[in-house]
């Protein structure tokens, strides 16, 4: 339990990104959007680089004990992941789409899994479900709040990632991928038909 509650602080620590960019457009410190993509890649780079050596040159440090789980010792793992699909996000929508997306990884999963009885189903149970749709509705409003339908799209989005498990051949698609690319995508189309 001491392990799953690290993991979801870890999890949380995400939502510095969006702070930091936040705060940084408010100062007026130079952080553009450009430039926080940029911030973006390389941290995902670092990500994948370490998840490299980890898998392939067998690098063993107690963290890795501590904050992967079982399922993520031979395959890439959830935060490495996690870096991708925010990287992700972030180059390809407008900072009103990716930050609130990210959020929805940052702190709607870690949230929503709080509520979980962490059995493994293919689809959540619907307090999990209700529970990722309004966090991930309350962290989008700031961001969309003239655009309701996206707000209701995005969480849609996000709750599809987080409470259906996608398996493709066999292998479970990990939510950290899934939640911020579904929520923009979905915030996406909504505000391009509307």
């Amino acid at each position: 339990m001491a392990d799953e509650l690290k993991r979801r602080l870890v999890h949380a620590s995400g939502s510095g990104l969006v702070a930091l960019y936040l705060l940084a457009n408010y100062l007026e410190v130079g952080l553009t959007w450009d430039r926080f993509q940029l911030l973006m890649v390389v941290l995902a780079i670092g990500a994948l680089a370490l998840e490299f050596v980890r898998l392939r040159v067998g690098l063993d440090w107690w963290i890795y004990e501590k904050l992967t789980r079982e399922y993520e010792q031979e395959k890439i793992a959830g935060y490495g992941l996690y870096m991708i699909s925010m990287t992700v996000v972030v180059l390809l929508f407008e900072p009103q789409i990716a930050l609130p997306a990210m959020l929805m990884l940052a702190l709607g999963d870690p949230i929503s899994g709080a509520v979980s009885d962490n059995t493994l189903k293919r689809v959540k149970g619907p307090k999990v479900l209700v529970t990722m749709f309004v966090v991930s509705a309350v962290l989008a409003a700031p961001f969309l709040h003239e655009y309701p339908f996206a707000i209701l799209a995005a969480a849609l989005g996000a709750t599809l990632a987080d409470g259906i498990k996608l398996s493709i051949r066999g292998y479970i698609v990990d939510d950290n991928l899934t939640i911020p690319i579904y929520a923009s995508v979905l915030a996406w189309l909504v505000l391009w038909f509307l």
